[in-house]
């Protein structure tokens, strides 16, 4: 698709979901990863619409990822989250992750909180604990700002040099403190999946300098800073990686212990929402 047709896309999509959720104007977005749907915030004035249901969007094909956009709001801030994301393992282009961050932008967003489940690279890195991002190594293999470039999305070459806003890190780990959750900052390295990594591949991650594995959140973080949002990322350790314990954790089990941590994750991004951090 050319990059004249993305945006004309792009834009119907927004005019679309304005006049269903007339009269928001969100400034931030939240996206849930596996098992974290219950995780959200608890809005105000929801308004709720499927993925499938949205010119542009299809259905999500992971479990545990509701398929879902919603209005509403909180703390002074209309948000709409999208309860489930879109992977590059799905069989998608690597560009098409590109697409709902450009959607959000074209809505009024200007922040971006990314939560996900994450496989721990470091033995003192346990399940449960929470991971404030602070960089990331992106072992994709491609970039979503490939071949669908155009001036409205921002810069062709965008800074990478602060990619996870500082002010925003701060805050979340001082609200985890309060909520009572071990959170330390830490680097995301992101894989295409859907496999896990075997021991080898956790060795040279560990050796590149990153903390925690996952399959997603870097393709929208590139698309986000282009775009000039400010980004959070908020990981909870789901699992150890291969190599570092003897269990072998199904996906199915992700998504219980996602369950298990929604409370806690739920006050600390009820709290960014309320901070003034969220509005500097």
């Amino acid at each position: 698709m050319e990059s004249s047709e993305i945006l004309l896309q792009v834009e119907k999509t927004a005019a679309w979901l304005k006049k269903l959720a007339a009269g928001f104007k969100p400034d931030t977005a939240i996206i849930a990863g596996s098992g974290l749907g219950g995780a959200l915030p608890r809005l105000e004035d929801r308004v709720a619409v499927s993925y499938k249901d949205i010119p542009g969007f299809p259905a999500t094909t992971v479990k545990g990822h509701a398929g879902e956009l919603v209005f509403g709001r909180m703390g002074g801030h209309d948000v709409v989250m999208m309860k489930g994301r879109f992977h590059y393992y799905e069989g998608r282009p690597i560009s098409f992750i590109a697409f709902p961050i450009r959607v959000l932008r074209a809505l009024g967003v200007k922040n971006l909180l990314l939560t996900a489940a994450v496989g721990s690279l470091k033995p003192g890195l346990k399940p449960g604990q929470l991971v404030i991002l602070k960089d990331h190594i992106n072992l994709m293999g491609s970039n979503p700002l490939m071949g669908n470039y155009h001036e409205a999305f921002g810069e062709m070459f965008p800074d990478m040099n602060d990619p996870y806003d500082k002010a925003l890190r701060r805050e979340a780990v001082k609200l985890a403190r309060k909520a009572r959750v071990r959170a330390v900052e830490g680097v995301y390295t992101a894989v295409t999946g859907p496999s896990y990594e075997t021991p080898a591949e956790v060795k040279v991650y560990r050796l590149l300098g990153g903390d925690i594995a996952g399959m997603s959140v870097v393709p929208e973080t590139i698309t986000a800073r282009q775009l000039k949002l400010r980004v959070a990322g908020l990981c909870w350790v789901s699992n150890f990686c291969s190599g570092i314990s003897k269990k072998v954790l199904t996906h199915k089990e992700v998504l219980e212990l996602g369950e298990k941590v929604s409370g806690k994750l739920q006050q600390i991004l009820e709290g960014l929402l309320k901070s003034k951090a969220i509005k500097e």
